[in-house]
């Protein structure tokens, strides 16, 4: 089991791995991480995703363009897929697992954050149904109906697009009221939650796989308690 030293330095180096677009790297530390004790789960949100979380933030600086963005993504994966059977293996994957809808909302094409979200949601083994960017309101519902995920995650990075939100929450209700909304985006706050009446928001891409942890486990609860 490695040290609480040498695991902050693991996730530093698979980090680094997916800013820097290491592939080798990323499956080299990804596979040190295995072989000293880490736990898979952390290596992959942490240490990954984590980095992940960079590039994204060097990407809306304009210090990253879509070239490096794929880069990017490739290293994390290349990470993910010697992790993720380690996930499964320790039960942390099957125990958490859901399945989620996720998309933009009509009229705005800001994806990269959506895009963050649902490699962290990959990597914690869910069944993630990507609709993309500019989806119109109507396909939420169509896809929740058809996959019959347990939870839907809508995205808006803009204040005029993000006044779509109610509406396909309200849409989304309608077909199941038992469905749990996670919004996000860079205007979602708690009171914007509330006022659009979702069950939950994620602060940043690094947060919204516990937020959606959460509400499935509400859920559950709900129907024990019927």
């Amino acid at each position: 089991m490695a040290s609480e030293e040498r695991t902050k330095e693991i996730l530093q180096e698979l980090h680094k791995a997916v800013v820097d677009f290491e592939e080798e790297k990323a499956a080299e530390w990804s596979q040190i991480a295995l072989d000293e004790g880490v736990d898979p789960f952390v290596a992959a949100m942490e240490g990954l995703a984590g980095g992940m979380v960079e590039v994204g933030e060097l990407y809306n600086k304009k210090e990253y363009f879509v070239p490096e963005l794929l880069m990017c993504a490739d290293a994390l994966y290349a990470g993910l897929n010697l992790l993720k059977p380690a996930i499964e293996a320790s039960g942390r994957a099957s125990q958490e697992k859901g399945s989620i809808v996720l998309g933009v909302v009509e009229g705005d094409v800001h994806d990269i954050g959506k895009n963050l979200v649902r490699m962290m949601f990959e990597a914690a083994g869910w069944n993630v149904y990507d609709l993309g960017k500019d989806v119109p309101l109507d396909k939420f519902v169509d896809e929740l109906v058809k996959t019959k995920s347990s939870i839907v995650g809508i995205s808006a990075m803009m204040t005029t697009s993000m006044l779509a939100m109610p509406v396909v929450i309200k849409k989304l209700r309608d077909a199941n009221p038992d469905v749990r909304i996670l919004i996000g985006g860079a205007p979602i706050s708690a009171d914007v939650m509330e006022k659009y009446g979702a069950d939950g928001y994620a602060k940043s891409a690094g947060t919204a796989v516990d937020e959606a942890i959460r509400l499935i486990d509400m859920l559950r609860k709900e129907e024990l308690g019927k």
